[in-house]
């Protein structure tokens, strides 16, 4: 009876205990032919074990790096790839430059202050126009996204002029749809007629009235009959 306590430590343990017995063996063979012939065995036995490793890529090379880390880089055995080594196992990976960008104005972002220095590196008079129209565009929408309220070109000229130093001056009026904030704020205020009106139905107050009107007159005839019936029964009854 052999327990886990009495045994050295499992190095990979998704190969499990067998494939670590045999990386062993593979140690103690001392005829090199011998040893490298069955150390293709034992890679063809742990890809059979690990099928989900033919979906990377390749993944015969992870698989010879798992057989020389099993066997604590001490197998000598020829390899079709790059032997890895001890240290580069555990070397630190460089750092990543992370991009520091320091925005000038931290509200609008830094995207749009490249182009910005695009647009004024831009000879074109066209193209420099065409930057600036899209760049007061812009900052119109996110201010309306970000205040919910409407904002006058005037502002938006402003604050382009002092971003640019005068440099960009923009010719359209960037303008963003609100037709239904300006609905819902009318039925708001109690101007629903005024809403209706706007969509339309103004005809449609008329008809009421004339509905109304010819209604009332309705009424009024049959009064008028009700009043020539009465005094018919009186006289009949006299």
């Amino acid at each position: 009876m052999e327990y886990n306590t009495t045994r050295n430590h499992l190095i990979m343990r998704e190969y499990g205990r067998h494939i670590q017995k045999m990386v062993e063996y593979l140690l103690g063979i001392e005829d090199r032919e011998t040893r490298q012939r069955n150390a293709y065995a034992v890679i063809e036995l742990m890809g059979f074990l690990n099928p989900h490793l033919k979906n990377v890529e390749d993944f015969r090379h992870k698989l010879w790096d798992h057989l020389f880390l099993i066997s604590d880089f001490k197998l000598d055995v020829e390899s079709p790839y790059p032997i890895p080594t001890r240290e580069t196992l555990k070397a630190r990976p460089k750092p990543l430059p992370y991009p520091k960008r320091y925005p000038k104005f931290s509200h609008l972002g830094k995207n749009l202050e490249i182009v910005i220095n695009k647009a004024l590196k831009e000879e074109n008079p066209e193209k420099r126009q065409g930057f600036a129209n899209a760049v007061a565009y812009y900052m119109k929408l996110a201010y309306n996204n970000w205040h919910k309220e409407a904002v006058h070109d005037d502002a938006i000229q402003s604050e382009l002029t002092n971003i640019t130093n005068g440099q960009l001056t923009f010719t359209n009026t960037p303008y963003v749809r609100q037709q239904r904030h300006t609905e819902s704020r009318d039925r708001d205020r109690g101007g629903y007629g005024d809403y209706r009106n706007k969509r339309g139905g103004s005809g449609g107050g008329k008809n009421f009235g004339q509905r109304d009107n010819r209604g009332g007159g309705g009424n009024n005839n049959r009064n008028d009959r009700n009043d020539r019936g009465g005094g018919k029964f009186k006289k009949r009854y006299k």
